[in-house]
């Protein structure tokens, strides 16, 4: 459980809501897992006091999309094509046991809280059987983020919409819960339209939330009109990507009132070099950045912000700035799963997802000029010194206090012996 009182005192703390601000000498008072004040030198009395001197604070970070279980496959599709990657999980994803698959989401996951990440949708798609989808769901709940659970369908094929029925039913039915639910099926890119229409009539009869893959495909060359045309378009969906969708099936996406997901590093990793996050900005469209495969991009925010700031500032117009990314990395991406309500912003009543960065390191000397900036341009996971999620603290003095390191790494190892392309 949380501490009943914590403070954070003294921090250059930085507020995202309505738009990104910084506050110099600022506190912030928790209580049972929520923020109740953000201001100067409020009372102690009754607090842990957290010494925020020195440090950076702000709301965590929101991945809004990444596939954790590829935590045993890094660095597997760097300078490939969408098809070569597409094969490699065709070949190595079936040799994941479920075990393998909690080892790999555990690890994952831990990476995101490590670097300052503390709400993560995890596109699960190794569900391979119900065992798979359990232990995925298990490992999110150990590594104690903020998760959405996004049961996905397998490049080769797998999972039934029983499971996903039972896992709604059984396992994620609090949508309260630290753990949450989506889901995340193939999506009218890849599935015929009538196949699509079953699967929204299982989210909607589950009130689930659905998160999927969208681009110009031979299945659909506008998979936005197609959902239009069929009357499929809806509030509760997160579109992944997009890069190859004219601002036309965009524009349907923002009037739908619909969220989007902007993966810059794995998007230009893979071959496809068009910006989307500013287009999506432009035109309206509440949007997240995501990470999506550490197959072939980093891990952490940091790298994910700079790669959406400098793609915003070559290719768009208006130029996206600091705020608009970082807005983007927190309250723009939990507007996106629907969680602005708990998290993304420093407001009193949220739920204390907390970040602090280290301003004695030699890359963020000076960072009170501009912490915003700073966070965007020059700071990195290193930097990252406490992080809390709903109150409780999960990395102090630049480690993370739940979790055997040691362990996680033999296990991950191990599974990535066990699961490598031969």
């Amino acid at each position: 459980m949380p501490d009943t009182r914590i403070l954070i005192r003294n921090g250059q703390v930085i507020d995202t809501e309505p738009q990104p601000y910084a506050r110099p000498h600022t506190d912030v008072m928790i209580e049972d897992g929520r923020i109740i004040a953000v201001g100067a030198d409020l009372s102690a009395e009754g607090a842990t006091v957290i010494d925020a001197t020195d440090r950076i604070v702000l709301p965590g970070f929101v991945d809004t999309h990444r596939h954790v279980w590829q935590s045993a496959l890094r660095g597997a599709a760097v300078d490939v094509d969408l098809g070569t990657y597409l094969g490699i999980l065709a070949q190595c994803g079936p040799r994941f046991r479920p075990g393998d698959v909690y080892t790999a989401t555990l690890a994952g996951a831990l990476e995101c809280l490590d670097s300052g990440i503390t709400t993560q949708l995890d596109y699960s798609h190794i569900s391979y059987s119900p065992e798979h989808a359990d232990a995925a769901i298990d490992a999110l709940r150990t590594a104690g983020l903020r998760a959405v659970y996004g049961y996905g369908t397998p490049v080769t094929g797998g999972g039934s919409l029983d499971d996903v029925r039972r896992i709604r039913t059984e396992r994620l039915a609090d949508d309260n819960a630290l753990v949450t639910m989506a889901y995340a099926p193939l999506g009218p890119s890849f599935t015929p339209v009538e196949v699509v229409a079953g699967e929204w009539q299982v989210a909607d009869e589950l009130d689930l939330r659905v998160t999927f893959h969208v681009a110009a495909t031979p299945v659909n060359a506008q998979p936005i009109t197609a959902l239009h045309d069929a009357g499929l378009l809806r509030e509760k969906i997160l579109y992944v990507h997009g890069n190859t969708l004219g601002d036309d099936e965009l524009k349907l996406i923002a009037d739908s009132g619909a969220a989007a997901s902007a993966a810059p590093g794995a998007e230009a990793m893979l071959g496809n070099n068009s910006p989307v996050a500013g287009r999506l900005k432009r035109l309206g469209v509440t949007t997240g950045l995501g990470v999506d495969a550490v197959t072939s991009a980093p891990g952490d925010m940091f790298s994910l912000m700079r790669a959406a700031l400098l793609a915003g500032q070559i290719a768009d117009s208006p130029r996206m700035t600091c705020g608009d990314v970082l807005r983007m990395a927190t309250l723009g991406g939990a507007e996106a799963l629907g969680l602005a309500d708990r998290t993304g912003s420093l407001r009193p009543g949220k739920q204390a997802d907390l970040v602090l960065l280290r301003l004695d390191h030699l890359n963020t000397l000076t960072a009170e000029r501009d912490p915003i900036a700073a966070v965007v341009t020059a700071a990195h996971p290193h930097n990252v010194d406490t992080v809390l999620v709903a109150g409780q603290v999960v990395k102090s003095d630049s480690r993370l206090v739940r979790a055997d390191l040691g362990r996680v790494a033999q296990d991950l190892r191990s599974t990535a012996a066990a699961v490598a392309a031969l």
